[in-house]
This record gives C-alpha cells, structure tokens and sequence, in this order.
C-alpha cells in the first residue's frame, strides 16, 4: 500500500533471501549429477528493484546486489516461461492470495518487460524465451510434452 516507504527494505530483504537459498542449494550440488535445475534466476532481484525502486535507490541496491552475486555462474540455459499479463492475472486470481489481489496490470506490463529487456541485454547467454501464455502444461499433458520439447530442442541446441 506505501511501495515508496517498504520498498528499499522489501528489496533487501528478498536479496538476502535469494543469497541464502542458492547458497544453500550450490552447497548440497550433487557431485554425480552435471547438471542443476532452478525454477529461479537471482536477477529477478535486479529485474524486480528496477521496477520498484526509485533511481537513486535502485543504483545503490545494484551496486550491492553486483557484490553479493558476482561469483554466481550463468546458466548454460535460461529459460523464460512468458505469460502475458492477462493470464498472469488469471493466475493471480485462481491462486486466490489476499496479498496479491490487489496487483495491477500496469505492474505486471513493468514486471514482464523488465525481464524481456533484460534477456535481450544478454548476449552471452544462451536464452530460450517460451510464450506460456495459452498453454496449460499442470492440466493438459500434451501443452507439457510440447513444453519439454521445446526446452530440450534449446538445450541440445546449446551443446553445438
């Protein structure tokens, strides 16, 4: 309700959060295994700030987010399930969280260009962007075959 007042402090908060959960999971890696799955990419922190911090804020909360992170490796493979915002919405609202009713669309536009922006400014990374939007993977097992085979078509891809 006051995102100016709680954001800086939210931000940092979800930082150290993010921090200790991916230290936490490159600490258990499973030394048999070559490969590790995440369903999170610590810049979705960055990604998030940009859009919920003012300037001045957000220079200071990149410069720490910089330090904490720059030892974390890259993927081999990103890849970004894409919803548009009317979906995001219908997903929101079956979820049914009190906390997050209230979301706007505007929001979520900010969130989803924020995070095409970011893909398209990463040209070393190999970047496999699939629209989600009118697919339903949970339910129809077909909408899920189809979606793992167009994250494996981009990883065997990626091994060329």
């Amino acid at each position: 309700k006051e995102p100016e007042r709680y954001a800086f402090t939210l931000e940092m908060s979800f930082l150290a959060d993010r921090y200790q959960q991916i230290s936490d999971d490159l600490s258990q890696l499973d030394l048999f295994k070559d490969f590790m799955v995440s369903d999170y990419d610590v810049n979705k922190s960055l990604i998030f700030s940009k859009v919920t911090l003012p300037e001045d804020e957000f220079r200071l909360y990149r410069k720490l987010f910089y330090q904490v992170y720059k030892d974390i490796a890259k993927p081999d493979l990103y890849v970004y399930l894409y919803q548009n915002t009317e979906r995001l919405q219908a997903n929101i609202k079956k979820r049914g969280r009190n906390y997050e009713k209230d979301i706007k669309d505007d929001y979520l536009d900010k969130i989803n260009s924020g995070y095409l922006e970011f893909l398209k400014s990463q040209p070393e990374m190999n970047v496999k962007i699939i629209d989600v939007s009118e697919k339903d993977f949970v339910k129809n097992r077909a909408d899920y075959l189809w979606l793992l085979s167009e994250i494996n078509d981009a990883s065997v891809g990626s091994k060329q």
